[in-house]
């Protein structure tokens, strides 16, 4: 496990990750007396990726006040699942199918929606770094303003790929990343990464800029200019091989405790 140090003593800074909510009933096996209650999923992965770059992960659930939570994070993953709601982002509400999304976790969930738009505003103006992955990528863009592409059409390049997905990709995937960019020290000019999704980022929100795009155009990574918050369309948590955006949200999120704006903004909230 990485353990961040600030010279003595240990920092491990605490990361929120967000997930869904569904039926008990949807799970194989499950009691049926309990098929109408209702249970919150999240991805482990994100956990032990979290974990092993020296993070402390804790599992945020749609009933922790988005702002308030910020008070004690230090970071913040909005993870993938299902399509934003397009009444947050202005697009076409006449093809939502009208579905409890507790018994069909695929459809929309404006719960989630309004959660972790809430989530991520609170994070900015707080200056808690903030990493979206692919359906989290799209909120991060809604939250600030931005509109999505509902659908994308098929191409030379397959973003729904189920036999790329949780697998490090395909030779076909590859992302080129704009030049002094957070992706570009990541990963350098481009990379090949794994690829699970139909919606995309059109339009960006305010002060979001694009920094990585598939060889067909379509955006992979978005960025907020001199702040700690970054947008990938893939999924770091399943890459094979270790993906530097995991330990950037830990390392960021460090960084933020160790900062003078941390102490400043905890001092005051206990005057």
């Amino acid at each position: 496990m990485n353990t961040l140090h600030d010279g003595a003593a240990a920092v491990r800074p605490l990361i929120g990750i967000t997930g869904r909510r569904y039926r008990l009933d949807l799970v194989k096996g499950a009691d049926s007396r309990y098929g109408d209650r209702c249970m919150d999923s999240y991805m482990s992965d994100f956990a032990g990726r979290i974990a092993q770059a020296g993070g402390l992960p804790v599992n945020l659930t749609y009933d922790t006040d988005a702002a308030a939570v910020c008070h004690w994070l230090a970071g913040v993953v909005i993870s993938g699942g299902q399509d934003v709601h397009p009444t947050c982002w202005g697009g076409d509400t006449a093809v939502v199918r009208d579905v409890d999304p507790r018994t069909n976790p695929m459809v929309h969930d404006i719960a989630r929606d309004e959660y972790e738009v809430s989530l991520v505003r609170a994070a900015i103006e707080r200056g808690i770094p903030v990493l979206g992955v692919c359906r989290g990528m799209q909120v991060l863009n809604v939250a600030l303003g931005g509109t999505l592409v509902a659908d994308l059409p098929p191409g030379a390049v397959r973003h729904l790929s189920p036999e790329a997905a949780p697998t490090d990709g395909t030779a076909d995937h590859v992302v080129s990343f704009e030049p002094d960019t957070i992706v570009a020290g990541l990963f350098g000019e481009r990379a090949v990464t794994n690829s699970w999704h139909h919606q995309a980022v059109d339009r960006c929100g305010a002060g979001l800029v694009v920094t990585g795009r598939a060889t067909d155009g379509v955006v992979e990574a978005v960025e907020l200019p001199g702040a700690p918050v970054l947008g990938v369309q893939w999924h770091p948590e399943w890459m094979e091989s270790s993906d530097p955006t995991m330990t950037w949200i830990v390392e960021e999120s460090a960084r933020r405790l160790r900062g003078p704006r941390y102490v400043e903004q905890e001092q005051r909230s206990y005057q």
